[in-house]
């Protein structure tokens, strides 16, 4: 048992200055990810602060006809949401995909975005590992690496990001909002997470101090349609080999709004811009898709063991734009 201080402010400067006056300090929310990596020696924060009691957690339509999602809004509200279910199917059904329904009653939208990767010897201490330990080496590039990075990792983490929920986030053009010693900022969703370079053990762009408060969605494009599937194991509970979320509108054939974004790929969410300039304009045709697609997944670089992850992405892909592309059209 490692000791730790646990406070529970109820101001979010308050958590901010807690923060800043202890190095290594955590913030916790659901506890889902953070609470296993200290049980199994991953983590070792000196100091919990406890943002359950600020408030962070409303789900609220912004002026623009967006959305805005506290930080610490539960993965089950949320996706249980009236105005998530109308405007924004992707998310919730990225969010129905993910973990349990208990783990969902006590996730949070800005724990899921910090959650960290599920690779075996990143969550075994005793084994070396570049994210955990910078410049152990990164034994998976020759170990077991099935499930992990067919795009945009280095040599030194083939790691890949667990979130569903974020891959939505990516294909909708979400923002994260911060706030920190240095004031608020937001950044776009899609450019939240890292990918690994030279410093895989950092996995997103938030600075010593920063606190995730929430997270905003634009207003939908008109006439959109979109969607999120994922490809497991098993059913349920389990992470994603391959997912796709993506956004699209068809009008007299041809595609005009398309958002593509790849999940259980690589480091962070994937957004498919490539892709998606071969869709834009172009004929609602299955051909299409599979070009978008193919252009996407050209950089796919796999490993030993994980090369089926490529066709498996591909089809994926092919198959959610096929269906919002008949439902878009037919409306």
């Amino acid at each position: 048992m490692k000791p730790f201080a646990y406070v529970r402010p109820e101001r979010t400067e308050e958590a901010i200055e807690r923060f800043a006056a202890q190095p290594g300090a955590r913030f916790l929310a659901g506890g889902t990810n953070l609470v296993d990596l200290m049980k199994l020696g991953v983590a070792g924060p000196p100091l919990l602060i406890d943002i359950n009691g600020l408030p962070l957690d409303a789900v609220e339509e912004t002026a623009t006809g967006g959305l805005h999602v506290g930080a610490t809004a539960r993965n089950s509200d949320v996706a249980a949401h009236p105005l998530v279910r109308a405007r924004y199917p992707v998310l919730s059904q990225a969010l129905l995909a993910g973990a349990s329904p208990q783990l969902r009653n006590a996730a949070t939208t800005g724990g899921n975005l910090l959650q960290r990767t599920r690779c075996p010897y990143f969550q075994d201490a005793s084994k070396p590992c570049n994210k955990r330990a910078p410049g152990s080496g990164c034994p998976a590039r020759e170990g077991v690496h099935r499930d992990l990075a067919v795009l945009g990792h280095s040599a030194h983490c083939v790691a890949t990001h667990p979130s569903d929920m974020a891959v939505a986030l990516a294909a909708l053009d979400a923002e994260v909002r911060l706030r920190g010693p240095a004031g608020e900022r937001t950044v776009p969703a899609a450019e939240f997470h890292r990918l690994p370079g030279d410093r895989p053990d950092r996995d997103t762009v938030v600075e010593d101090g920063e606190l995730i408060t929430g997270v905003t969605l634009p207003a939908p494009p008109a006439g959109a349609r979109s969607a999120y599937r994922k490809a497991r194991d098993r059913a349920s509970y389990a992470f994603a080999l391959a997912s796709v979320a993506a956004v699209l509108t068809v009008e007299h054939g041809r595609i005009g709004h398309a958002a593509l974004a790849f999940g259980g790929l690589a480091h962070k969410p994937w957004r498919a811009r490539a892709a998606e300039e071969v869709l834009r304009g172009a004929p609602a045709t299955a051909e299409t898709y599979r070009r978008a697609a193919d252009a996407e997944l050209a950089a796919a670089e796999p490993l030993r063991d994980n090369g089926f992850k490529v066709p498996l992405a591909r089809n994926l892909a092919v198959s959610v734009l096929h269906d919002l592309a008949s439902r878009t059209d037919a409306a």
